[in-house]
C-alpha cells in the first residue's frame, strides 16, 4: 500500500498527477457490414473497445443470421426472440427484418453498448415512427440492458400479453465466458417458453482451440437441467476471424450451431 504524502504544504500534489497522455486514447468507433440474402446491406456500429468484447462482429452472428434468412418461416417469422450478449445485434436485425413479432436485443448493462444497439435498429430501418424511447419502445425490435442469469421480469414484460417466454433465443459466441455458464443457461431455463418450437439458438465458434472442450461443456450442463441438444450446423469460414490466433487454424474457421430445446415432457402446449 502506498504511503499518503508527507504533510507538507510546500508540495505540489501535482506532482504525483498522470500526464494528460499518460493512457493511450480509447480506440474510436468502428463499423461493420452485412449484406442479406435479399440484397440488403447492413452498417453495423461498433463501440471503439469494450472489456466484454462487444466491439467485434464475431462470426457466429454472422452465421446465425444467415441461418435465420435460409428458412425464416420455421425459426423466427410470426416468433418471439431474445438476444442475449448481442453487441452488434446483428441475428436480432436479420430476425426482425424477416417478420419475428418482437424482439428483444440486449447487451451488458451499459449506456454506450445499449445506445450502440438503438443506433443498429435505426440504421436497419427497424425504429417506428417518433423521437422519443417511449416510441422507440413500441417497436418490433427494442434494445436493453441485461446481465445474464438476472431477474428475467423486465425482458418477459416486454412479451406481448398472454406470452409466457420467447419462442426463440440468441446466444452469439457466448461460449468462451467458461465461468458465465451456468447464468447463461438459467436465463435459458427462465426466459425460454416451454413450447414445442421453442429454441435457444447457440452458435460459436472455439476461439482458443486447447479450450474447446470447455466450450463444448456449456451443452453438458444443459444437458444436465433437462434440455435435448442437437448439433444442427457446421460452417467453415473462408479464414480466422483474427489473423495470427494460435492453435488449430481449421478450428478457428469452423461455426457450429446448435438448438437447445425443452423435452416433451415440459412443454405446456
Amino acid at each position: 500500500m502506498t504511503s499518503p504524502p508527507p504533510e507538507d504544504s510546500s508540495l505540489d500534489i501535482a506532482l504525483f498527477a498522470d500526464p494528460e497522455d499518460f493512457y493511450p486514447p480509447s480506440p474510436p468507433p468502428t463499423t461493420q457490414t452485412h449484406t442479406l440474402a435479399s440484397g440488403q446491406t447492413l452498417t453495423l456500429h461498433l463501440v471503439g473497445h469494450s472489456p466484454l468484447e462487444a466491439h467485434h462482429l464475431w462470426n457466429g452472428s454472422r452465421v446465425c443470421a444467415d441461418f435465420f434468412e435460409a428458412d425464416p418461416a420455421s425459426t423466427v417469422r410470426g416468433r418471439t426472440v431474445l438476444e442475449v450478449g448481442a453487441g452488434a445485434g446483428l441475428p436480432s436485425l436479420a430476425a426482425a427484418l424477416l417478420g419475428a413479432t418482437k424482439v428483444v436485443v440486449t447487451d451488458f448493462p451499459d449506456a454506450d453498448l445499449v445506445a450502440n444497439l438503438w443506433k443498429n435498429v435505426e440504421e436497419a430501418g427497424l425504429l417506428p415512427d417518433g423521437d422519443s424511447r417511449e416510441d422507440w419502445e413500441k417497436g418490433r425490435i427494442v434494445a436493453d440492458g441485461f446481465v445474464w442469469g438476472a431477474d428475467p421480469r423486465p425482458l418477459l414484460a416486454r412479451l406481448p400479453e398472454g406470452s409466457k417466454g420467447f419462442d426463440v433465443l440468441i446466444l452469439a459466441d457466448l461460449l468462451f465466458r467458461h465461468s458465465e455458464h451456468g447464468k447463461l443457461a438459467d436465463t435459458i431455463e427462465q426466459t425460454m417458453a416451454r413450447r414445442r418450437e421453442s429454441r435457444a439458438y447457440v452458435f460459436f465458434t472455439s476461439y482458443r482451440p486447447w479450450l474447446q472442450h470447455k466450450d463444448l461443456n456449456f451443452f453438458d450442463l444443459v444437458k444436465e437441467r433437462g434440455f435435448v441438444v442437437e448439433k444442427i450446423l457446421e460452417r467453415k469460414m473462408d479464414r480466422p476471424l483474427f489473423e495470427n490466433d494460435p492453435g488449430d487454424e481449421e478450428v478457428l474457421k469452423t461455426v457450429t450451431g446448435w438448438a437447445v430445446t425443452w423435452p416433451e415432457d415440459q412443454w405446456e402446449d
